[in-house]
C-alpha cells in the first residue's frame, strides 16, 4: 500500500513517518508542504519518491492508495473530508479535528462510504499502554473505582515571548495545551476504562499569554461507573504528569508523556515495570492499520473513537 503524507512536518520526522516505511506491506510514496523546498529536503532526506505542495495533487494521485494527514487540527477536516471524497482510507493526526461536530462529519464522511479511518492516538497500541490494560482486565486492582489525572508544566520561553504558536492560537486550538496534550490521555483512559457518559468541566485562560485558554480541571463518569478527576495547567513552576487508578483491591499509577516505569500496587505488593517505547513512536499504531487492512485485527483508534474523545474535550472546555 503506497501512503502519502499531508503535511510533513516535525511530527513526521521520527514520531511517526518512518513507521510507514518500516512497516511490511507499507510504502511512503509521497509527501505534501506547501513550501517547496522543505517538501523537497523532507523528499530527499527520507529516500521518498515524490513530493507536491498542492495536496490535492497528492490526494488524488492514482499512485498514491492511503493518505495520513498530518496537518494542524484546523485543516483535519478540509483535507480529510477531500481523501473520503477519493475514497482512500486515511490516518488522522489527533485530535481528530478542533471539535466534536468536525470530528463527527470526518467520521460520518468515512463511514458513509465504508472507508477505513484512523486517528493517531497511538497510545492505544503501545505495549506499556497495553499492560496497563491487562492488569485492568485481570482484575489486578479489584472493581474499578476512580482515575486522577493531573498535568500541569511552566510556561515556554515561547509562551512569554509572545511570538506565534499555532498550539495556543484560540482559532486553531481553542483548549491551547490541552487541546494537544490531554486529548492523549483521555483518549486513553477511555480505551483503558471504557465511553464516558457524562463530563463537565472549568477552562480558563489564567496567564494572559496567548488567546487560547491555559487552564482546566474536569469531572467524568464512565458508562461501566467508573469516576474520573483531572487538572491541567500551563503555567505552572514545575511539570507534573500523573495518573492513578484506584480499584477495590490495589491502585495502579503511570505517567502519560514522562518516561517512567508503571507501578501496580496490590495484596501481592508492588511491582513496577519499565516497558520502553520504539524509536518512532507510532510504529505500532502504523503497524496495526496494516493488520485492520488485512482484516486480522480491528484497530483501536478510529473515526469513531476519536469523535468521542472530541466530545469528551468539548464537554471540558465548555463548546457543547
Amino acid at each position: 500500500m503506497r501512503w502519502g503524507i499531508v503535511g510533513c512536518g516535525n511530527v513526521t520526522e521520527i514520531k511517526s513517518g518512518p513507521a510507514y516505511q518500516k512497516t511490511e506491506g507499507f510504502q511512503l510514496t509521497a509527501v505534501m508542504r506547501r513550501d517547496g523546498d522543505k517538501a523537497a529536503d523532507y523528499a530527499r532526506r527520507h529516500g521518498i519518491t515524490k513530493y507536491y505542495t498542492d495536496a490535492d495533487a497528492l490526494i488524488n494521485d492514482p499512485e498514491i492508495d492511503a493518505v495520513y494527514i498530518a496537518t494542524p487540527p484546523d485543516t483535519h477536516k478540509y483535507y480529510g473530508l477531500k481523501v473520503a471524497l477519493a475514497g482512500k482510507p486515511c490516518c488522522i493526526e489527533k485530535p481528530l479535528a478542533p471539535n466534536y461536530q468536525d470530528s463527527l462529519a470526518i467520521h460520518q464522511a468515512f463511514a458513509a462510504k465504508n472507508i477505513p479511518l484512523f486517528v493517531a492516538y497511538y497510545r492505544r497500541s503501545l505495549p506499556r499502554f497495553k499492560q496497563i490494560k491487562t492488569w485492568l482486565d485481570a482484575n489486578d486492582i479489584g472493581e474499578v473505582r476512580h482515575i486522577r489525572w493531573h498535568l500541569s508544566k511552566p510556561a515556554t520561553p515561547q509562551d512569554l515571548s509572545g511570538n506565534y504558536n499555532w498550539r495556543t492560537d484560540a482559532e486553531i486550538a481553542a483548549g491551547g495545551y490541552f487541546d494537544d496534550l490531554a486529548s492523549h490521555g483521555l483518549d486513553l483512559f477511555i480505551y483503558l476504562l471504557g465511553d464516558i457518559k457524562e463530563v463537565s468541566g472549568i477552562s480558563l485562560n489564567q496567564q494572559g499569554l496567548y488567546s487560547a485558554k491555559d487552564a482546566a480541571t474536569a469531572c467524568w463518569l464512565h458508562e461501566s461507573g467508573i469516576t474520573g478527576t483531572g487538572s491541567w495547567n500551563f503555567g505552572c513552576y514545575e511539570r507534573e504528569d500523573t495518573v492513578e487508578i484506584f480499584g477495590s483491591k490495589g491502585k495502579i499509577a503511570f505517567s502519560v508523556f514522562n518516561d517512567e516505569p508503571i507501578v501496580l500496587s496490590n495484596e501481592q505488593g508492588k511491582t513496577e515495570l519499565f516497558i520502553a517505547h520504539p524509536e518512532n513512536i507510532q510504529l505500532y499504531h502504523v503497524q496495526q492499520i496494516r493488520e485492520h487492512l488485512l482484516g486480522n485485527s480491528k484497530h483501536p483508534s478510529n473515526g469513531l473513537t476519536g469523535a468521542h474523545t472530541s466530545w469528551v474535550m468539548d464537554r471540558i472546555i465548555g463548546n457543547v
